[in-house]
């Protein structure tokens, strides 16, 4: 009995250059992430780490290089679009977790959930649903009014991995997502961001200096000077 094919990696980035000034914070990485995997980038401040994310999520264009991302409606050269459609395809396929969770001090919970389904469209009926049903399947019912300062940084924490994955996006990237946050806490919000990503085969690129944070992924690519020196993906069968 014959077999598919196995898919093409969702995101692909091809000799990825990108220069500040006189200092080269990527110097021709090439790394692909496929559906379902989780995979952790560390090294040193300053090693490229953040730059990759920044570049595969399209937030920067690379200067040199190429980063593919595979769409329903085909492959898409993120780098060759336009700011504005850069940020259509951010909103459309990627979800984002910040060490600091980035949300909107002056709206609750449930609006900050609902910002990526009300800038796609959705009605704000609609997406607060959406949030509420999303809010207490986390653990936190009947805190959707409260203001961000309000919440510990756990549970602000778990509104910002909420807000990321409401819309259902395909990749989700997350930049020290557990820096933080105590031991115990972490642990738990870790647990959370992959039983919503890479446990229902979404893909999530997780950058973090923490060794048992990157236990915990299926992979682990390792940075130095602006270039990949380890992949683990490398080393298997």
């Amino acid at each position: 009995m014959s077999t598919s094919p196995a898919p093409s990696p969702r995101v692909r980035g091809t000799e990825l250059v990108k220069t500040y000034g006189e200092t080269t914070a990527l110097g021709g990485v090439t790394v692909e992430v496929r559906d379902g995997e989780s995979v952790a980038v560390m090294g040193p401040s300053g090693s490229g780490k953040t730059t990759l994310l920044h570049l595969l999520a399209g937030i920067v264009p690379p200067d040199a290089g190429e980063v593919i991302l595979r769409t329903d409606a085909g492959p898409v050269s993120i780098g060759a679009l336009d700011d504005d459609a850069r940020s259509a395809l951010r909103l459309r396929e990627f979800g984002f977790v910040f060490q600091q969770g980035l949300l909107l001090p002056e709206l609750t919970a449930v609006e900050n959930i609902s910002l990526p389904l009300l800038l796609s469209g959705a009605t704000r009926a609609s997406a607060e649903s959406s949030s509420r049903g999303l809010l207490a399947s986390l653990g936190l019912d009947g805190l959707g009014e409260r203001r961000i300062g309000q919440l510990s940084g756990g549970q602000a924490q778990r509104v910002a991995i909420a807000r990321a994955v409401v819309g259902n996006p395909p990749v989700v990237f997350a930049d020290e997502p557990t820096g933080a946050l105590d031991s115990t806490t972490a642990s738990d919000v870790l647990d959370l961001l992959m039983s919503l990503t890479a446990h229902r085969g979404r893909a999530l690129v997780l950058v973090t200096h923490d060794e048992s944070v990157a236990a915990r992924c299926s992979r682990v690519v390792r940075m130095k000077d602006g270039r990949v020196v380890s992949d683990s993906a490398e080393s298997r069968p």
